[in-house]
């Protein structure tokens, strides 16, 4: 596998990224652009070449790419991102046709040896994957794409999304993405060279972390919460993404990505960047989907015996565990767990509306069937449906 001509030091809890099957590369706005309101060609050359190099070393690889507002902007003469959601959503639609033309004749000119030289466009928005039938379909058309040598080019549909299905950013959606590929490894390019131990703009001596174990309130008390012009995200997202990809058991790495080869040693396991340590087990399919591809529409309050025996024994919640409820959700919906601390812990469908929980929360579950009239499920949460985060 070629590199660029800098070598950087393997590391050794990277050990096992050279052997990764399936990598999720996302590239930011300011990359794609070049930090302009034009979509930046030779990078997207540049990308391609390096992209290209790992499929010919037996990898599949995706990509989620940021840019179609940026790339519309140039396009329909704007000298700034618009700010009101027709204006955005225009420079979507006309950007998303110049990203789609540059990347597939950028893959059709590869010429060497196992290089890709078909792609194919998924849009996607928060309520496609939160339907499990939508989810599922999207997740078929990338098997059916890597099956073909082809490489799926991921993007929001901005064209259709409104504030309440948006996913914000596309850091979030490239980790939705890794998730429902079951890849081994999100690679996040961009503009930053990695995660640093301060905010950078307000401490200037901030140094670049190269190894983050575990994402605690430390690691987030690092973030800062500012993004580019033309882009949504910021490093909060970006360990938002983190969250989600290491705790379905992938791997995340961020990492600058100024020149798209870099992409080559990262996949070496060499130091570059900052790398995001997956949990221990990875999470089952159906899990994975209700953990993260799905918006919680309510929380439902348990002791601390209820939350033992979920975590530790892997069991259901019946009413007698509960012991507050909040928010608006009907049988059927996601629902988040919470202990006695307030923090979430778990999530799961629950068998009941709130109006129901509330009637039968603290009590045995003869009590509950008598209070209820008819009681479909002992459960209130099956352990089928639920996942701990």
């Amino acid at each position: 596998m070629a590199s660029i001509s800098q070598r950087i030091e393997k590391a050794p809890e990277r050990a096992g990224v050279p052997s990764a099957k399936r990598v999720i590369v996302k590239v930011g706005t300011s990359l794609v652009t070049g930090g302009g309101i034009h979509v930046d060609r030779r990078y997207i050359v540049k990308l391609a070449t390096a992209v290209g190099q790992l499929w010919a070393a037996g990898k599949e690889v995706a990509i989620v790419t940021s840019g179609a507002i940026g790339a519309g902007c140039g396009a329909l003469g704007f000298k700034e991102k618009p700010k009101s959601l027709p204006e955005r959503q225009a420079c979507a639609a006309a950007g998303q046709v110049e990203l789609m033309k540059l990347y597939a004749q950028a893959f059709r000119r590869l010429r060497f040896a196992g290089a890709p030289h078909a792609v194919g466009q998924l849009l996607l928005t928060r309520d496609g994957l939160e339907s499990r039938k939508r989810y599922l379909n999207a997740r078929n058309t990338l098997e059916a794409l890597f099956e073909r040598r082809a490489v799926p080019v991921i993007n929001e549909n901005d064209t259709v999304s409104v504030d309440e299905i948006r996913f914000g950013d596309n850091d979030t959606l490239s980790a939705l993405v890794a998730v429902a590929a079951e890849a081994e490894i999100l690679v996040i390019l961009s503009d930053v060279s990695g995660l640093m131990d301060a905010p950078p703009r307000e401490n200037p001596d901030a140094k670049l972390v190269h190894y983050v174990p575990r994402i605690t309130p430390e690691v987030e008390a690092w973030a800062s919460p500012v993004g580019s012009s033309l882009g949504t995200g910021g490093m909060v997202s970006k360990l938002e993404a983190a969250k989600i990809v290491t705790g379905s058991g992938e791997a995340m790495i961020l990492a600058g990505g100024q020149d798209p080869a870099v992409l080559l040693q990262i996949m070496e396991g060499r130091r570059i960047g900052t790398y995001f340590e997956p949990r221990a087990d990875r999470m089952a399919a159906r899990k994975r989907w209700l953990a993260y591809s799905r918006r919680t529409q309510g929380t439902i309050k348990v002791d601390a015996g209820a939350r033992d025996a979920l975590v530790k024994r892997h069991k259901s919640l019946l009413p007698s565990g509960i012991v507050g409820v909040e928010g608006h959700f009907d049988a059927g919906d996601l629902v988040s767990l919470s202990g006695p601390d307030g923090k979430p812990f778990a999530r799961g469908l629950s068998n009941y509306s709130r109006v129901e929980v509330e009637k039968i929360r603290g009590k045995k579950t003869a009590d509950a069937a008598r209070d209820l009239g008819q009681f479909l499920f002992e459960e209130v949460v099956h352990r089928d449906n639920l996942v701990v985060l």
